[in-house]
């Protein structure tokens, strides 16, 4: 058994588990033996009967003494058991679960962890972690007490207690073998253990002082990965031949600059500059255009594609959603309405004639047709970190490669920026256009949440219905998660809201499941003004232009990163009037509470990327899970000399094309090795 082998190979999974672990996209062994713990239960206080306190957290080990079923009704039922060990007996209590009278068998030693309970003035457990502990396993410790116990990240009918008796069948076959990759010699300058020790000990960790050194070395690996990756992709770059060199025209360009509808910034001419000598010089372009919320980056792009129209040569620009590949269409339409550059949309339910196109607008459609341009000079790739790095590459990999600019909102302390994207010329624009105001932000409780929507809706009634609102939801329906039971759903909302805006104010929905055309249609009706309220998942997070929008309610705010709440808050006040953002928080955490007033004080995001990167971690800020981006499970990225000694160590590896494999087999994105 090996990472490759599938997991439907591995002893007691059935096709019914199969179909859960691909919710947790988890297929080969190593998918599962990378599913590492999110938190561990301290149940290594080992305790006897006898000296059990009420309150503490123990372990016991003790033999079943009587078990019986108590039915309350057809679906109500509690479990009463008595534990004895040399030092005395405990009851204990289960709910719901009368399979344990058959189970457990009366003298079988069992391993019991909780909390102690007092029940008639005697120590008892409710509910405990358990599980028996044969004579198989005298010489091996426990999986669900007496430890370290780890959580998971779960599913539907799939829990943490069945991961954890898979992942160590798997860490205890003797036929498993891991691949280390490693290198010898780093591993002993970083003190990194092996493979197969730390995956035992981030599973099944000895002590804190082991699991602390299983965690080192999977961040350690992360960061070393990452750098391995950028440092392939940038040797590969600058190998890399022009497709098509471009001419200067200096006096057209600025024409088109001083005949655009708005003044440019200063930080948007410095960028138009340095995206203009890439362009001119005889290697492709390879830049990451960085810029806040509004910042004016499609017109940046424009000058670029601009640039290549005056050479003769073609343009595509890819956006990650049909909504935004129409708004860029239509905006680049308007900037390029005096010349004579012909412009084409294709996305998977819109195909323009593209073979008279200077430039195609599109979504990820774009890299399943056959577009055959031999005068390609640019690729503009928006919010580039949403398309995998092998999807990205699928436009580059020919002998030939155009300049490609990649732009995101997506704020990235420039430290990160300049480490992660190493293979990437970096611009940032760090100004927003006169006129905007800051977004008057409010952390508001949810007993003041009925106020909030009179407020909304006499605003909006007030402005003759000129004003418009979001209301967005983290989920689309209800969590059957009872972690995830207070998280407002975008379909309950929408139907709770209707019975009060209604019939004066209407309201529209829009999320993920919906079709292109339905999300199109929608999107359409609130702009032009048909619908005054839209409640909306996360979906409008990105490039959603709505000038009319002044007020965005966020419902279960401490559920996003800074940065995502402000890239949301970015959909209001566009057109310069005074915006409003309410974030809605069930939370009683003050530490939650202080975050979130973050945004009440910044409007950068920039800044509040780099404070929620020392509060959060990565994943959890730039929604790793959903995007795509960052895929770190265990480093930090505020951990610098962590990320120093991983860059130091990739710099003197040598590069194969063994290691190009492993990297590929780690899903790491690298053009394929050669």
């Amino acid at each position: 058994m090996v990472f490759k082998t599938p997991i439907s190979k591995v002893n007691m999974i059935g096709p019914a588990y199969l179909k859960r672990l691909e919710k947790l996209e988890i297929n080969f062994v190593k998918d599962l033996l990378y599913h590492f713990p999110f938190r561990y239960l301290d149940y290594s206080t080992i305790s006897q009967i006898g000296k059990a306190r009420p309150y503490e957290i123990v372990s016991l080990k003790a033999n079943l003494v009587s078990i019986k079923n108590n039915y309350l009704s057809r679906s109500r039922t509690i479990q009463r058991a008595t534990f004895s060990d040399k030092t005395g007996e405990i009851q204990v209590t289960w709910f719901n679960q009368s399979f344990l009278a058959r189970q457990l068998k009366i003298g079988q030693t069992i391993g019991l962890s909780g909390k102690v309970e007092l029940f008639r003035n005697k120590p008892s457990l409710v509910s405990p972690d358990y599980e028996i502990l044969g004579v198989s396993l005298k010489t091996k410790r426990p999986l669900h007490t007496g430890r370290l116990v780890p959580i998971y990240h779960e599913t539907k009918k799939l829990s943490s207690k069945w991961l954890r008796s898979r992942i160590n069948s798997i860490l205890e076959n003797p036929y498993f073998k891991t691949d280390e990759f490693i290198p010898e010699q780093i591993r002993k300058e970083e003190s990194l253990p092996d493979l197969q020790k730390a995956l035992k000990q981030i599973h099944f960790p000895d002590n804190d002082n082991t699991l602390e050194k299983a965690r080192y070395r999977f961040g350690f690996e992360e960061f070393y990965l990452l750098q391995l990756a950028a440092k392939i992709r940038k040797q590969l770059w600058q190998k890399a031949q022009l497709l098509v060199k471009l001419k200067p025209n200096k006096e057209k360009l600025e024409s088109f600059e001083k005949n655009l509808p708005f003044k440019l910034t200063t930080s948007q001419k410095k960028v138009i500059s340095e995206i203009t000598k890439d362009m001119l010089k005889p290697k492709p372009m390879n830049r990451l255009l960085q810029g806040d919320v509004g910042s004016g980056k499609t017109v940046v792009a424009a000058s670029a594609i601009y640039l290549c129209f005056l050479s003769k040569a073609k343009s595509i620009l890819m956006a990650p959603t049909e909504i935004l590949a129409n708004q860029h269409y239509n905006t680049l339409k308007e900037l390029f309405k005096n010349e004579n550059l012909k412009i084409a949309l294709l996305t998977g339910s819109k195909k323009d004639n593209l073979e008279k196109a200077d430039l195609i607008v599109g979504t990820h459609a774009i890299l399943f047709k056959k577009i055959s341009f031999s005068n390609l000079g640019l690729i503009v790739i928006d919010e580039q970190h949403r398309f995998g790095v092998e999807q990205r590459e699928r436009l580059i990999e020919r002998e030939k490669t155009p300049h490609v600019l990649t732009m995101t909102a997506t704020p990235i302390p420039r430290t990160i920026a300049l480490t992660l994207y190493r293979d990437l010329s970096l611009s940032i624009i760090d100004e927003m256009p006169p006129g905007r105001q800051k977004t008057k932000t409010w952390v508001v409780p949810p007993s003041k949440k009925k106020a909030a929507h009179k407020w909304i809706k006499n605003q909006i009634i007030a402005s003759n219905k000129k004003i418009q609102a979001f209301v967005v939801c983290p989920l689309i329906e209800e969590s059957e998660n009872f972690m995830m039971a207070q998280v407002s759903a975008a379909t309950v909302e929408f139907e709770a809201l209707k019975k009060y805006y209604q019939p004066k104010l209407k309201l529209g929905l829009i999320h993920g499941r919906l079709s292109p055309k339905e999300k199109e249609k929608i999107l359409k009706d609130f702009k032009l003004g048909n619908t005054n309220v839209l409640v909306s998942t996360p979906i409008i997070e990105v490039g959603i232009d709505i000038p009319q929008a002044s007020i965005i309610l966020i419902e279960s705010a401490d559920r996003f990163g800074l940065a995502q709440l402000h890239q949301l808050r970015g959909r209001v006040g566009r057109a310069g009037q005074q915006a409003y953002c309410l974030l809605f928080s069930s939370s009683v955490s003050l530490k939650t509470i202080k975050r979130l007033r973050l945004l009440e004080k910044y409007d950068l995001g920039m800044k509040l990327a780099e404070m929620d990167l020392k509060l959060r971690g990565p994943g959890e800020i730039y929604g790793a899970k959903q995007h795509g981006f960052l895929s770190l499970k265990i480093a930090r990225l505020s951990d610098i000399a962590l990320f120093k000694a991983a860059q130091k160590a990739a710099e003197k590896t040598k590069i194969t094309k063994d290691l190009k494999l492993k990297l590929k087999e780690y899903k790491i994105g690298i053009i394929k090795p050669n």
